[in-house]
């Protein structure tokens, strides 16, 4: 498996408190999404079940999802053809979670749950969850990661023990995207822009590689005036295109992103307060 770049503090700080023997029993790992959270997540997954055990075997088996005392609550597929992703993550499935903390453990040692995301939850598989973090069996740790904790259940997010991810350099991106088996592997250049747009989130960044929205968001930033000429360049990029809302949503997300920013730098108070709208748009304002 890949190696986690970045979160060294929120990495050590964890460590510290399980090393001291009584570690909180759940932890919010929130920020911007595709910055490495769920990843992230199950790295601290591994360290905790590795305790004991053998570490490579342990690596395996969280790769793979097969450690016996290791859950995952996220949407489930639903029953209809062709089956897809629920919307949300239903009571049904938060209640199964639950049952997995009811069992003994496979070698008597820690039970890891991880919630991907929690922002998923509806009121209640939330509530439902919420009973478990409330009065959590012996030797239980729960990893909520959450991209918008200020949408969360407020009684659910005051009792976990809050760990806020940042977005990684520029440099950090680069190293997570290069180290991926991308295939097919993108073009140098096509990939260099990906990163320097992504904003230090390397999943954000994936979604770049060849999407006609970042091709549209690097037209508008180059251009030298938005004339009638390079709004049709813009708009040509959604016209007739399978993908064309998908890939208008992603110049969007950029494009509020990059008035965000000037907004934030300038001194007018009126821009400042634009930025502040922006930020919760884009939920760069984490709400705890």
């Amino acid at each position: 498996a890949p190696a986690i770049v970045g979160h060294d503090a929120a990495a050590l700080d964890f460590i510290t408190s399980f090393n001291s023997g009584r570690p909180h029993h759940a932890w919010l790992i929130a920020g911007p999404s595709g910055i490495g959270k769920a990843s992230f997540a199950y790295d601290l997954a591994r360290f905790v079940l590795s305790q004991n055990q053998n570490e490579d075997q342990v690596l395996r088996w969280v790769h793979a999802r097969a450690h016996p005392d290791l859950t995952v609550l996220e949407r489930s597929l639903n029953d209809a053809k062709p089956r897809k992703l629920k919307a949300e993550i239903s009571v049904d499935d938060s209640r199964k979670f639950i049952d997995f903390f009811a069992r003994t453990s496979g070698n008597g040692g820690w039970r890891v749950g991880i919630v991907d995301a929690a922002d998923d939850l509806n009121t209640e598989s939330a509530n439902a969850l919420l009973k478990l973090v409330e009065e959590p069996p012996s030797k239980t740790l729960i990893l909520l990661v959450c991209h918008a904790p200020g949408k969360l259940l407020r009684t659910l997010r005051s009792r976990c023990r809050k760990m806020p991810l940042e977005a990684l350099s520029e440099q950090q991106a680069s190293d997570v995207l290069h180290q991926l088996p991308l295939n097919p592997l993108p073009d140098a250049a096509v990939l260099q822009t990906a990163i320097s747009i992504c904003g230090g989130r390397p999943g954000f960044a994936l979604q770049l590689i060849g999407s006609e929205g970042a091709k549209a968001f690097q037209a508008f930033v180059s251009a030298k005036r938005l004339d009638a000429a390079t709004r049709n360049t813009i708009g040509q990029h959604f016209a007739t295109r399978a993908l064309a809302q998908q890939d208008f949503d992603v110049f969007m997300g950029l494009f509020l992103e990059w008035l965000a920013e000037r907004a934030h730098s300038s001194a007018n108070p009126s821009l400042a307060a634009l930025y502040s709208d922006l930020g919760k748009q884009q939920n760069i304002v984490g709400g705890y």
